[in-house]
């Protein structure tokens, strides 16, 4: 029953995301290189919504369940979904650029984080080690498999490094519409929860924290951050399922 609600994707919708995704990595690259201190993640927003307009696009997260803006710019103990504002990266800051375009009626989603200037080797090491958990986790999506095994290899690995995985939010399925069907926790127990299929397109993101993974809502409204103020981490792409494995969608060819 549960299955009618997964969408599986014909070749020439996948085809038609990954070029959406491929134009939303590229994007990606160029707010990378404007990230320095100084700039603030308004500056950062307007940047983006041009880029995506000039591409033939649209905003993914403006106006989805009142959110503000184009761009997610979550900073240092903000995990996700915060809104761009006045205020200015500073050294030693790290910042997730959070990501979704809409293109030809398909939603790619795509998120990075980034180290502003000089950092302690303990924070390279959470960045380093999220960017990994992804890559393992994206290495558990073939048909055949559960959705337990993608969230038990993340939560293993960065449990194995000292850090925490975020458990109240997830990663998700997406398509025509930007958050669809399954849920993809970070965390879960090996050969448990729905099979995966081929033709089904999934969104990867760990989000992990130095500290406890207990979450509470931003000011803004539409931001979560860290409980206890700790830092968090968060990398995210879109990825094809087909025949014998995966195909990241959000990646420079």
């Amino acid at each position: 029953m549960y299955y009618e609600m997964i969408t599986i994707k014909t070749e020439r919708e996948i085809e038609i995301i990954a070029e959406g995704g491929r134009i939303l990595a590229k994007i990606i690259k160029e707010l990378e290189k404007k990230v320095r201190p100084g700039i603030t993640t308004k500056e950062l927003d307007r940047l983006a919504e041009s880029l995506i307009l000039k591409s033939g696009g649209k905003c993914s997260f403006k106006g989805y369940e009142g959110f503000p803006a184009c761009l997610c710019t979550s900073i240092n103990e903000e995990i996700v979904h915060a809104v761009p504002s006045s205020r200015m990266i500073i050294e030693g800051d790290i910042i997730s650029l959070d990501l979704g375009l809409f293109y030809k009626g398909y939603h790619t989603d795509m998120a990075v984080t980034l180290a502003v200037g000089k950092v302690k080797p303990e924070v390279l090491r959470l960045i380093r080690a999220t960017k990994k958990a992804l890559k393992r986790g994206i290495k558990k999506i073939r048909p055949g498999n559960k959705i337990g095994d993608i969230g038990n290899t993340i939560q293993r690995y960065v449990e194995s490094q000292g850090f925490n995985v975020v458990r109240e939010l997830c990663g998700h399925g997406i398509g025509k519409e930007i958050h669809e069907e399954p849920q993809i926790l970070n965390y879960g127990k090996r050969h448990k929860g729905f099979e995966i299929k081929e033709g089904m397109v999934l969104c990867l993101e760990p989000m992990v924290t130095i500290g406890d993974w207990g979450i509470k809502k931003s000011k803004d409204g539409h931001g979560f951050e860290t409980q206890d103020g700790s830092l968090s981490c968060h990398f995210e792409h879109t990825i094809a399922v087909i025949k014998g494995g995966a195909k990241i969608l959000t990646m420079l060819k």
